[in-house]
C-alpha cells in the first residue's frame, strides 16, 4: 500500500522515457530466469536475426526475487529494464506505482490485438482494478486448474471419468480402501490450498463473480455448501496427514501411493508422466455440475510483458514484445512451459494435440459457455490474505474446529476490508 500511495502523490515510476528511433540496446528481464533461460534465448536470438540493429541484453530473475527486484528499482529511481516478464500477480503493484507503459494504442496498430486470446486479455485488463481497465502487459500464457485422475485405477474400477462433481465425489468414495492405504483423493491442507479451496468452490456453485458491488462472493451460502462438500473429504477419501501438504507434498502423495484424483494446474503434468506414464493418467478442466454443462473457473496468473515508462528506447521495445508474443515464438515458448498460448494463432500447433490435458484446458478456456471468475490480484494485501491469513483457518475447517460458514465469513471480512481501503484509495 506504501508503494501504491507513492504513485497517488505522484511519482511516475522510474520517468516518462522516449519512443527513441527503433534501433540499439534494450534490456529485458525474465521473470522466471533460470527456468526458462534456454527458450529465450531461442527467441531472443530470432528476434536479434530478423532485427540485425536492435541488441537485446537478457537479464534471469528469479521468480522469488522479482517483484522486490521491480520494487527497487522503482525506488531507486533508475534500473528498470525496457521489457520484463510481469504477472498478473503482481501487475497491480506496478501499475500503481506508474511504472508501465499502456498499451492499448499499440496493440491496436498491431496484428496482435486480433490475435490474443480473450480471456487472458481480460485478466490483464481486470488486474490493473482501475474503473477504464487498460492494458498494462501483452498476456503471453496461462496455467489452468485441472483434475488430475489415475486412469489405470479409474479403468480397473470401472469408473467413468470425474467430469461432473457427482461423478468426483463417487469415484473418491468408491477408489478408497483405507485398511490398504488406497485414497480415492489428495488434498491441499497447507502452503497454497486456499486457491485450490476457491477453485472447488466456485466450479461447483456456479456464481460468475468474485464481487458483489464492493462485497466478495466467497461467503454467498452457494459457495459455503460447496466448501462444506469439499472439505468433507478430508480424512474421510484421503490420507490424514494431507492437512499439512503443500504442493510438493501433495504430488508426492499422488505419485508415490494409491491414490485416485489430485486437483492442480498443467505445471505437474510432467511428474506424473514421469511416475505412472501418459496412459496411466490423465487431467480434466475443473468438473462441472451436470454432464455437458458450462465451467466455472477461477482465473489463474497470467504470464506477460510489459514495457516500462522509464525505457529511453521503446520502438525497439515493442518491437521485441511484438516478436516474442508472435504466434511461432508464443507456441515455442508455451511447449517449453506446458502452459497455454495466448497467441490464438498456436492453439492449433502439433504439440498441444500431444498433450491432451493442455488441450483439453485450451477448449475449454475458448468456450464461450465457461466463465472466468477474475480474482482480485489488484488488491495489495490479496497474497496475504489468500495465503498466511487464511491457511491456518483453512486447517481448522479440514480438522472441524470451525465451520464452513465461519471459514467464509471470516475470508470474506478482510476481502470486504481491502476492497474498501483500495476503493478508499483509487476510487
Amino acid at each position: 500500500m506504501l508503494a501504491a500511495g507513492a504513485t497517488a502523490c505522484g511519482e511516475d515510476g522510474g520517468g516518462s522515457g522516449a519512443e527513441g528511433d527503433g534501433t540499439g540496446k534494450i534490456v529485458f528481464w525474465d521473470n522466471n530466469g533460470g527456468v526458462r533461460t534456454e527458450v529465450w534465448e531461442q527467441i531472443i536470438d530470432a528476434f536479434e536475426e530478423e532485427n540485425p540493429d536492435i541488441e537485446v541484453e537478457y537479464v534471469p530473475v528469479p521468480i522469488a526475487d522479482v517483484q522486490s527486484k521491480y520494487d527497487a528499482a522503482i525506488q531507486g529511481g533508475d534500473g528498470l529494464p525496457d521489457v520484463g516478464g510481469v504477472q498478473t500477480s503482481y501487475l497491480a503493484n506496478l501499475v500503481a506505482q506508474g511504472a508501465l507503459e499502456p498499451l492499448d494504442d499499440r496493440l491496436a496498430e498491431s496484428p496482435l490485438g486480433e490475435e490474443l486470446l480473450p480471456a487472458m486479455l481480460e485478466s490483464v485488463r481486470a488486474t490493473a482494478g482501475g474503473e477504464e481497465e487498460e492494458t498494462f502487459s501483452v498476456p503471453t500464457s496461462a496455467n489452468q486448474g485441472v483434475l488430475w485422475y489415475r486412469t489405470d485405477l479409474f479403468d480397473a474400477a470401472g469408473l467413468d471419468a470425474p467430469t461432473t462433481f457427482d461423478a468426483f465425489y463417487a469415484a473418491a468414495e468408491a477408489l478408497t480402501d483405507r485398511d490398504n492405504n488406497r485414497f480415492g483423493y489428495t488434498i491441499r491442507g497447507g502452503e497454497g490450498s486456499i486457491a485450490q479451496a476457491l477453485d472447488m468452490m466456485y466450479a461447483q456453485s456456479g456464481i460468475e463473480s468474485f464481487w458483489d458491488g464492493d462485497t466478495t462472493t466467497v461467503n454467498d451460502p452457494a459457495n459455503v455448501d460447496a466448501l462444506e462438500r469439499y472439505v468433507g473429504v478430508y480424512n474421510t477419501v484421503t490420507p490424514e496427514a494431507d492437512l499439512n501438504n503443500d504442493f510438493t507434498n501433495m504430488v508426492a502423495t499422488f505419485t508415490g501411493g494409491e491414490v485416485g484424483m489430485m486437483q492442480h494446474n498443467l505445471g505437474s503434468y510432467p511428474d506424473h508422466v514421469a511416475a505412472f506414464g501418459a496412459d496411466a493418467v490423465a487431467g480434466l478442466p475443473m468438473p462441472a455440475r451436470e454432464e455437458g454443462g458450462p465451467h466455472t473457473f477461477v482465473s489463474n496468473p497470467v504470464d506477460g510483458l510489459g514495457l516500462f515508462r522509464s525505457s529511453d528506447n521503446k520502438d525497439a521495445a515493442w518491437k521485441f514484445i511484438e516478436f516474442a508474443a508472435s504466434a511461432e515464438m508464443n507456441s515455442l515458448w508455451n511447449e517449453s512451459a506446458g502452459q497455454i498460448p495466448a497467441n490464438t494463432g498456436a492453439l492449433d500447433d502439433p504439440w498441444i494435440a500431444e498433450a491432451p490435458p493442455t488441450q483439453a484446458a485450451v477448449e475449454a478456456l475458448s468456450d464461450e459457455n465457461t466463465t472466468i471468475v477474475q480474482l482480485p490480484y489488484y488488491l495489495p494485501d490479496w497474497n496475504n490474505i489468500s495465503k498466511a491469513d487464511s491457511e491456518r483457518s483453512f486447517q481448522q475447517l479440514l480438522l472441524g474446529e470451525i465451520t464452513a460458514q465461519e471459514f467464509a465469513d471470516g475470508l470474506a471480512e478482510l476481502l470486504n476490508e481491502a476492497q474498501a481501503e483500495w476503493v478508499e484509495q483509487f476510487g
